[in-house]
């Protein structure tokens, strides 16, 4: 049976479904405008990364429930924490303003709608416990939450000053809850100590998760001086409280008894730092000392003294330590007497790093690099008291060892909030000493006071007159001055720009590779241990590849060391090759030169027998013919086209001084049988063979063998505009035939053969000296293949006089 709904009805309905509908939407829209992160900071949806900064810090100091007692402030401080988590996160930022989620991803749209629906059923008082719904995350944990920028803008720096213990968890982590009542408990006992707190949701942070290596939830990571290393241990407190301790540089506390305290406080001349010392009844230093050291390892040196040990008797009597209590004292330049000194039962972390930190610089420090003198010597603030540096500007001899003694006393006795002490070496900070004494070496210590005014380097400076040497009246002078530039500031008169102070620790750099060195080994064999191997996968591959690609060098060289030591076999059509042939020509392959130069001697009356008539079988001596007038010439343009060949063992390299041996070469020719024919020499051209001119001929000679291979100079530059350099190319040949003319008779010579008559030669020289071997390159390739043509000589001719020509081999 149908029902008809009258009108007026049907226009009832449809208007209850209207509101129903408009305060639904009025709900969905007002729970959508409270969870948007821009209204929650109060920032504009172009806002950037700084503005959102500024805008969180100043909410989170307006609503941090320690300060705001208002009952909704510590909702609306996790409110404002997880708005700044969103905005502050490209991605998350991009999804939200794309999506309008607060999830990292956009993951699905029924993620969305649960969201919502949450909403929805929480403005009803939907009870979300009876289905397991995660909750909101409790306040304790979100304060130590941590994103990825602040990670790397604020936790990785201050790593360098104490460790960090960091959680990694997320939302459906079921073993996280196991050992969350371990963590609650290491947390309360190792935050007071100085310890950092840290927990990071993969979650929301898997950016952040990914760069410190966890893939797993849960995890525990160290963090120290910027080096993650991974808790693998049962989760408990001691192991915990232990993973902390060992993350810590070994060397931090010295142990000192009665045989090592005297160099332990007298080391304040050599590091530059006061010492410490914590006298205790526990034969190990405790966790919170330790921690006080590593967050001023850069400032003070510290040492640790067993009270119960039998060997400390002396030091416990000379300064007069109570046995009950703990006590620190701390040394300054003084080693006999304690400069500060505390005592108390229940030492906290607070009181211990208030001690330090007001007595972490000497009385009168050496100024060893700029971070020193940026701390000691602030630049002037206007809303702040003035402060002046007493600077004064000495040597490290042993003859300034009392002007010093008296500046550090001087220093003690007018210690004053407004006025810091200092002194350098001169001979350390040449520049800085430079610039304030206006490059005026001095050998007295000088006394400069001086004012910083801005980072740049700038000061307002006034050298003390007189000098400084320790007397009476020096002091006097000084403390008149100081006095005086109190009373007037622009007593300081002079300005300058200092440069920046050399680094004094900079060899320590070594020191400092070595433990960075270890501590990264002892992390690859702390990955190898305990298997994590997918944090070890880069490292594997790069060393498997380098050892693969070491090994595979080795084996191809063996291969082939082993290939190339075997005997060659003749070919067949080939004759067969001599002993002496086959050394040789296995010597004379191109090798690499050993030397970056040629070694060139000259052929005289003492080298000329070991050099050719006494030449070892298989070795050949490439002489080069020169004059006085081209020596230096010759010999660069010689020295550079038989370079490449300078690595052969067979080969050695000679000149002979054609003006000191002017027979020599017409003997050798003439003792050639062939050489008239091979060089175009005519019988009536053999007369003019003792005055011919030899420059720039080069001879492979075997002394051994007695033959020799001839190197004919030939000039290649340009000829086309110098009528007369056509001329001076013809050869023994071509001279015979062009005596007809008399300009031509006077300049022929050689191109190929390279002779002329002397005022060829004399014009040759300016000419054609520097192309005479351009050709030598390739004359040695065909040299060192066998293909040149030999001429034979029944004896070597010897270098005497022509009166004395007997054969250099009888």
């Amino acid at each position: 049976m149908l029902i008809r709904m009258s009108s007026p009805r049907r226009r009832a309905c449809a208007a209850l479904l209207l509101v129903t509908l408009v305060v639904l939407g009025d709900r969905l829209v007002d729970g959508a405008s409270e969870h948007d992160p821009y209204k929650v900071l109060g920032v504009s949806r172009s806002a950037s990364q700084t503005e959102i900064k500024k805008a969180y810090k100043h909410l989170a100091r307006e609503w941090h429930p320690d300060k705001n007692k208002d009952p909704g402030a510590e909702d609306m401080f996790i409110k404002i924490t997880k708005s700044y988590e969103i905005l502050s996160n490209e991605e998350r930022r991009a999804n939200f303003d794309r999506y309008g989620q607060m999830e990292e991803s956009h993951q699905s749209f029924g993620h969305s709608q649960q969201r919502d629906f949450r909403g929805f059923h929480n403005s009803f008082y939907f009870d979300e416990s009876f289905f397991h719904f995660p909750r909101s995350r409790d306040f304790a944990d979100s304060k130590y939450l941590l994103h990825h920028a602040q990670f790397n803008s604020d936790v990785l720096p201050d790593s360098h000053r104490k460790p960090y213990l960091i959680k990694v968890t997320s939302d459906w982590c079921f073993a996280c809850i196991h050992i969350e009542p371990v963590w609650r408990e290491t947390v309360q006992q190792l935050e007071p100590l100085g310890v950092g707190i840290g927990i990071v949701d993969m979650g929301y942070e898997r950016r952040l998760a990914n760069q410190l290596g966890a893939h797993r939830t849960p995890s525990i990571i160290g963090l120290v001086n910027g080096r993650i290393t991974f808790f693998h241990q049962a989760v408990v407190v001691e192991h915990l409280r232990q993973f902390i301790e060992d993350l810590l540089p070994q060397r931090l506390v010295e142990k000192i008894n009665d045989r090592n305290y005297l160099p332990f406080l007298s080391g304040w001349h050599v590091e530059n730092k006061p010492s410490v010392l914590l006298f205790d009844q526990v034969p190990i230093a405790p966790l919170l000392y330790k921690l006080t050291a590593f967050a001023f390892k850069d400032y003070v040196r510290f040492g640790y003294v067993e009270q119960g040990e039998t060997y400390n008797t002396r030091l416990l009597r000379q300064f007069n330590i109570n046995t009950y209590a703990p006590t620190l004292l701390l040394f300054k330049e003084n080693m006999d007497r304690a400069a500060d000194i505390i005592q108390a039962r229940g030492m906290k972390r607070q009181i211990m790093d208030e001690f330090v930190s007001n007595n972490k610089f000497l009385q009168v420090p050496r100024l060893v690099n700029q971070q020193l003198f940026d701390e000691l010597c602030p630049v002037k603030q206007f809303h702040r008291r003035r402060k002046y540096c007493v600077l004064l500007i000495t040597g490290e001899e042993q003859a300034f060892a009392p002007s010093n003694k008296a500046f550090l006393d001087f220093a003690t006795s007018n210690s004053k909030d407004v006025l810091r002490f200092a002194y350098v070496y001169q001979r350390q900070q040449q520049p800085l000493c430079q610039a304030l004494l206006q490059s005026q070496a001095t050998p007295s210590p000088q006394v400069v006071v001086l004012e910083r005014r801005n980072q740049a380097g700038k000061v307002l400076y006034r050298s003390v007159l007189g000098g400084w040497n320790g007397s009476e009246e020096d002091k006097h002078r000084l403390h008149e001055q100081l006095e005086l530039l109190q009373r007037d500031p622009s007593y300081l008169s002079s300005d300058a720009t200092l440069p920046e102070l050399n680094n004094e620790m900079a060899p320590m750099f070594l020191i400092q590779w070595m433990y960075a060195a270890y501590d990264f080994f002892l992390q690859i064999y702390d990955d190898l241990l305990y298997s994590n191997w997918r944090e070890m996968m880069p490292i594997l591959s790069l060393i498997f590849s380098a050892l693969f690609i070491l090994f595979g060098t080795v084996i191809i060289q063996a291969f082939s060391e082993s290939g190339e030591d075997k005997p060659q076999k003749p070919k067949p059509r080939e004759p067969p090759k001599t002993k002496e042939e086959v050394s040789s020509r296995s010597s004379t392959s191109s090798r690499p030169p050993k030397k970056d130069f040629v070694e060139v001697t000259e052929l005289t009356d003492i080298t000329y027998i070991s050099n050719l008539v006494k030449l070892r079988p298989g070795h050949m001596n490439v002489v080069l013919v020169l004059t006085d007038a081209s020596k230096n010439a010759l010999l660069r343009k010689f020295a550079k086209e038989v370079f490449s060949f300078s690595g052969t063992q067979t080969l050695h390299f000679s000149f002979l001084n054609a003006d000191k041996h002017r027979h020599w070469m017409p003997s050798l020719l003439a003792s050639t049988p062939d050489s008239s024919q091979s060089l175009g020499l005519s019988d009536d051209d053999d007369d003019d063979a003792e005055s011919s001119d030899f420059t720039g001929y080069v001879l492979a000679l075997n002394g051994h063998k007695k033959y020799f291979c001839l190197f004919r100079p030939v000039y290649t530059g340009d000829e086309s505009g110098d009528p007369a350099s056509s001329q001076v190319l013809s050869s023994f040949r071509r001279k015979s035939r062009s005596r007809s003319r008399s300009h031509s008779r006077s300049r022929s010579r050689s191109g190929e053969d390279g002779a002329g008559s002397k005022r060829g030669s004399a014009r040759a020289t300016s000419l054609e000296v520097h192309h005479k071997l351009d050709r030598l390159g390739l004359w040695m390739e065909r040299l060192m293949e066998g293909t040149l043509s030999r001429l034979r000589v029944p004896a070597w001719p010897s270098l005497a006089a022509p009166g004395c020509n007997t054969s250099a081999d009888s």
